[in-house]
């Protein structure tokens, strides 16, 4: 059985997964917006509402949002997103579970294998945050008190313990606080040091105007009175001087609120295909708004949308390769299981492109140098443990992770590169097809020995 720190360390296996699927977009106006952010699934640059999905689409770079909805929809061809992070482990200490979830974004296709847009996607795998649950311990007695806190008057004074009779476990701590205190009195009396009161409001001015034949002052004052400096004991003096003064200034101009001029001409449509965005400027200057008058309320910019009712070029996608065709070699009619190199191609399509859009970059089909291996009846051994897999179904009722033993044929020793052509140089040669293994039996298998384990304290699947 496997320790619980392996257990921790899954990788992503090609099982199946739990699919949620969202009602497919109908034509109903959407939020139209100019960027699709991978990396957060968000919509940024609003174009504005009111438009049909099929218009904010003519661009493939944009994305819309159905009114009423959090879910950010590319245009581009539907794709996987990222995977989320794992959520965090559903216990803190020992084994427990953790979800993660992807959805299929874009428009006017699907994902592999026929997933529709809006389709969630999550796996589960097993997790463990600690190894072991916290204990709690318990304190020792009481230690002595310590001397008073002050030399004069009332103070504190405090005693500690210490948490060790038994000490905590992973984590774990005492209830309660190591540290007490109480009052304590020193039968002395303190002396009182004297502090300043609030400085008392400005006084009036000493002249009307600013800049005139006799510099103008305002004054204020403060007491030595919170509180007043002991007598017996000695307290001491409050620190600075009683009382201030600073320069007046004259009465500002009244101010001016600032106007709006007249709204400037329309900016030219700045896209040649899909919506774009016009602007109309104007300035805060019918008047100027003047010593510290306030600024013209309202927006100096507004926007509308211009709709260019032209396609923008989507680019073509390679779909994935095809499967390897048979490995075989014209001059040859039999070359299975024998150290004779054959070849075998394999072909994808270019798919998407619309609108004058690029062409896929490289090629259409890839060929290879191949041994032929297909069923062929060769010894084979036990291959050591798989790591666990995911939790399967990711939202399912019981979910399990399993692992497996293969009976793994041991291949020849062909030679790796082959010269197929003088002048051309040395080709790789690489194994095809399924061997038909023959391994002792192992509990009762011959071909696979698969162990299955229950996953622990698992969370619910929810809407993100």
């Amino acid at each position: 059985m496997p320790t619980r720190a392996q257990a921790h360390r899954l990788l992503l296996l090609p099982l199946p997964l739990l699919l949620l699927t969202l009602p497919a977009t109908g034509s109903d106006p959407v939020l139209c917006f100019t960027q699709y952010e991978e990396s957060t699934g968000k919509c940024k640059g609003l174009l504005g509402g009111g438009v049909s999905t099929e218009d904010c689409c003519l661009n493939a770079d944009y994305a819309f949002q159905e009114p009423g909805s959090k879910l950010c929809m590319a245009c581009r061809l539907p794709q996987w997103s990222p995977w989320s992070e794992w959520a965090p482990c559903s216990v803190t200490c020992t084994e427990g579970s953790q979800l993660r979830h992807r959805r299929c974004i874009g428009w006017g296709g699907q994902c592999p294998e026929k997933v529709e847009p809006g389709t969630l996607q999550w796996q589960l795998q097993a997790c463990e945050d600690k190894p072991c649950c916290p204990e709690m311990g318990g304190w020792s007695n009481w230690g002595p008190w310590a001397s008073c806190s002050v030399t004069c008057s009332k103070g504190t004074r405090i005693r500690r313990r210490a948490c060790d009779r038994p000490t905590p476990k992973c984590g774990g701590h005492c209830p309660g606080e190591a540290q007490e205190s109480e009052a304590c009195d020193t039968k002395q009396v303190c002396p009182t040091h004297g502090a300043w009161a609030a400085w008392g409001p400005w006084g009036p001015c000493s002249g009307t105007c600013h800049n005139g034949p006799k510099a103008s002052e305002e004054r204020r004052s403060r007491t030595c009175s919170a509180p007043e400096p002991s007598t017996q004991p000695p307290g001491n003096p409050c620190p600075g001087s009683s009382s201030e003064q600073r320069a007046c200034t004259g009465l500002p101009p009244c101010p001016v609120a600032g106007g709006w001029g007249p709204w400037g001409a329309v900016s030219p449509c700045p896209v040649t295909c899909g919506l774009g965005q016009t602007q109309e400027q104007r300035t805060c200057d019918r008047p100027v708004p003047q010593h510290g008058g306030p600024f013209c309320v309202g927006d100096a910019t507004r926007t509308h949308i211009c709709n260019t009712a032209m396609h923008c070029p989507v680019n073509g996608e390679w779909e994935l390769w095809g499967e390897w065709s048979t490995c075989i070699r014209r001059s040859i009619k039999h070359i299975s299981c024998q150290e004779i190199p054959g070849q075998q191609t394999r072909s994808r399509l270019c798919k998407g492109r619309k609108f004058d859009g690029q062409r896929c970059r490289g090629e259409q089909q890839d060929i290879r140098h191949c041994y032929n291996i297909q069923r062929c009846p060769w010894k084979g051994s036990w291959s050591e443990w798989s790591t666990w897999g995911l939790c399967m179904p990711p939202c399912g009722p019981n979910p399990n992770r399993t692992r497996q033993r293969l009976c793994k044929a041991t291949l020849p020793k062909f030679l790796p590169t082959v010269t197929m052509v003088e002048g051309q140089g040395e080709k790789n040669v690489t194994f095809w097809g399924k061997p038909s293994a023959l391994c002792d039996v192992l509990q009762g298998q011959k071909v696979v020995v698969e162990e299955k384990r229950p996953c622990l304290h698992v969370s619910p699947c929810e809407e993100p």
